[in-house]
């Protein structure tokens, strides 16, 4: 018997009992002898649906009447076209499609397709989209759409999370004979930047890494030269899968297998994947190839550049690459600054650490927060070890 059936049972049982207890000033409530969970997803599910249902667009028919009294009795796809590009409502454009495929005569082309697919898909309706987008793929004629008609179906698809449906897409288009209907350049990098853009932890890396692998090669087969984004798209694949070695390949080809020069970017990808791994000299080298190419390492690269030497035990080149980070402008974290801190104290280098926090709060790398953060910490974590420096006034002045 279910839970259900027992408070049913339960609840007649009280309802033929005239000497069930009943209290005047706290009233029966059937809310406290039901189970928690009696009926509440079926409740929920329902409150759900109303709630589906309330927020779907209504359609304003005056607005779609008078829309339809521009057109020509036998109006073209161009005028179509127009029609709908006009169209604030993106509502009414789906009607104004729908409207259109019920005339007879009246065929629908790439440009009907297409503004409609956009419209949709900017008002983020995309069951609608993914209805009219069926519509196009199951045209049989192979010369039928253009790569811009399918680059922006993918666009959306990305948009909406729909990475399979987007690589389904690319797939239909290497399909087809047309050449100008077959992926360019501009599908390859949407779907390199869909699955860069969709990363949250290495499982998830490792099986988008194949995927734009299996990508990037069709591209080379099909004579599509790839450009600065494409490869530096591989590289940062390459670095959040934990492949450096195979980022690394991808860069020295760059100038010699496929012309293309690296920028900010590729560099800055380089750096922080091989400080990650603990590979500071192959970081210094990528870096002195990156300033000589007139190229300042971005925050995110100092700071790891900053973190790496700390952790291995070169205090001085960290706190060296710190102020060269602080002279070109570029932004310390909290993480950073307590990594270096943290590490001269560990190497008994109290006094070391206590300078370098004082000389941060004055040349304003940290504000007024970090450097109390800072102090804090040190005084938590190595207050013993200060006082037994002789520096035990100056740690209880922290505490101020």
């Amino acid at each position: 018997m279910n839970i259900a059936s027992k408070s049913i049972r339960y609840l007649n049982q009280i309802h033929l009992n005239p000497k069930f207890p009943q209290n005047p000033k706290h009233p029966f409530n059937i809310k406290s002898i039901l189970p928690s969970n009696f009926s509440s997803t079926s409740y929920r599910k329902r409150l759900n649906r109303r709630n589906l249902a309330a927020s779907k667009p209504t359609l304003n028919e005056p607005q779609f009447h008078k829309a339809i009294s521009h057109l020509l009795p036998r109006f073209t796809p161009q005028d179509l076209y127009n029609l709908i590009t006009q169209q604030q409502d993106p509502l009414i454009c789906l009607h104004l499609f729908n409207y259109a495929s019920n005339q007879p005569r009246f065929t629908h082309d790439t440009t009907t397709f297409h503004i409609t697919i956009k419209k949709l898909g900017a008002a983020k309706m995309y069951p609608e989209m993914d209805r009219i987008v069926e519509s196009v793929l199951s045209v049989s004629d192979q010369s039928f759409g253009s790569e811009v008609l399918y680059n922006s179906i993918i666009y959306f698809y990305t948009e909406g999370r729909m990475l399979s449906k987007a690589v389904s897409v690319y797939k239909h288009m290497r399909s087809l004979k047309q050449m100008e209907c077959r992926p360019s350049i501009r599908t390859y990098n949407l779907l390199f930047a869909a699955f860069l853009s969709r990363r949250s932890n290495s499982y998830i890396n490792h099986v988008y890494m194949g995927t734009m692998r299996m990508l990037f090669k069709n591209m080379v087969d099909d004579g599509v030269e790839p450009d600065v984004f494409a490869l530096n798209s591989m590289i940062k694949g390459y670095v959040l899968s934990l492949h450096v070695n195979d980022a690394l390949r991808v860069y020295h080809q760059m100038g010699v297998v496929y012309d293309c020069r690296p920028n900010s970017f590729t560099f800055d990808y380089l750096i922080h994947g091989l400080c990650a791994q603990g590979r500071t000299c192959n970081a210094m080298k990528i870096c002195g190839e990156m300033k000589e190419k007139g190229f300042v390492p971005s925050g995110k690269s100092y700071n790891s550049v900053v973190c790496a030497f700390a952790l291995e035990g070169e205090v001085d080149r960290a706190v060296g690459w710190l102020w060269e980070m602080v002279e070109n402008g570029r932004l310390v974290d909290d993480i950073t600054c307590w990594t270096v801190v943290d590490e001269c104290c560990k190497r008994d280098r109290c006094g070391d650490a206590l300078g370098l926090i004082e000389e941060l709060q004055e040349k304003r790398v940290v504000d007024r927060r970090g450097y109390k953060k800072l102090r804090h910490e040190l005084k938590v974590n190595y207050g013993e070890l200060c006082d037994r420096n002789g520096m035990k006034n100056v740690v209880i002045h922290m505490e101020a």
